[in-house]
C-alpha cells in the first residue's frame, strides 16, 4: 500500500541530494565536451601512430561498462598507481571519460558535415591549419551538434544512479538508505523515478526546441 504521509516525509531528503546529482552530471558533461574534441581531431589525424592508438582506446572505453570503469578509478588506481580520488571526483572523471568517447563521434559528424568547398576556400585564401579550424571548420561544425550534446547531458544525468555503486550520495543511494530504515521501498524508488522524469522531460523538450530553432536558422542562412 502507498503511504502518502511517509512519501511526504522522505521527499525533502530526496530533494536535498538533487544538487549533487546535477553537479555530477554537469561536471561530467563539461569534461566529456572538453575531451571529446581532441579525441575527434586525433582520430582524424593522418598519422597512424596517433589515429590508431586513440581509436583503440576510444573503442575500448565505449565497449566496456561505465560501472567497471568507476570501480577501476576507485579501487585500482589507489593500489596500483597511488592515485586516490574522492567518490564524487571519481564519478565525474568516470562519466567524463566514458562519454567523451561518444562526444567525439558527435564532433566528428559535425566536422564531416562541413562542405568540401569550405576546406578548398581556406586553401585558396592561404589559411593555415589553426586558422582554418578556428575560423571556418569549428564555427560551422559545433553549433549543429548542440542538440545531440544536450541529449547526452540528459543521458548523463540519468546515469548518475550508477555513481551510488562507488558511494556517491545521490538520489538512488538516498532512496536505498531511506527505504532500508523503514522497509518502505515503493515510495522511495517511485519518488526517485518521478524526480528524474520531472527534471529530464522538460530538458528534453528544451533540446527539441533548440534543435528546431537551429534548423530554422540554418534554412534562413541557406536562403540568403
Amino acid at each position: 500500500m502507498w503511504d502518502w504521509d511517509y512519501a511526504e516525509f522522505i521527499l525533502p531528503k530526496l530533494l536535498e541530494v538533487i544538487p549533487a546529482a546535477l553537479a555530477a552530471a554537469l561536471a561530467g558533461f563539461m569534461l566529456a565536451s572538453l575531451l571529446g574534441l581532441p579525441i575527434a581531431l586525433a582520430r582524424r589525424s593522418r598519422s597512424k601512430w596517433i589515429a590508431l592508438p586513440v581509436a583503440a582506446v576510444t573503442e575500448f572505453i565505449r565497449s566496456t561498462p561505465l560501472l567497471i570503469q568507476l570501480f577501476v578509478l576507485v579501487f585500482v588506481f589507489p593500489t596500483s598507481f597511488g592515485i586516490t580520488l574522492s567518490p564524487f571526483v571519481a564519478g565525474v572523471v568516470g562519466l567524463g571519460i566514458h562519454y567523451s568517447t561518444y562526444m567525439s563521434e558527435v564532433y566528428r559528424s559535425g566536422i564531416d558535415s562541413v562542405p568540401k568547398g569550405q576546406w578548398e576556400a581556406s586553401i585558396a585564401l592561404n589559411f593555415g591549419k589553426v586558422r582554418t579550424w578556428t575560423r571556418i571548420v569549428l564555427p560551422q561544425s559545433v553549433p549543429p551538434t548542440i542538440p545531440v550534446m544536450g541529449n547526452y547531458l540528459i543521458t548523463m544525468f540519468k546515469e548518475t544512479p550508477t555513481l551510488s555503486a562507488i558511494m556517491v550520495v545521490e538520489l538512488l543511494m538516498t532512496a536505498k538508505v531511506v527505504g532500508s530504515a523503514s522497509f518502505k521501498y515503493v515510495e522511495a524508488f517511485t519518488l526517485v523515478g518521478a524526480i528524474f522524469f520531472l527534471l529530464s522531460y522538460p530538458s528534453a523538450l528544451l533540446v527539441r526546441a533548440l534543435e528546431r530553432r537551429l534548423q530554422r536558422s540554418e534554412r534562413r542562412t541557406l536562403l540568403k
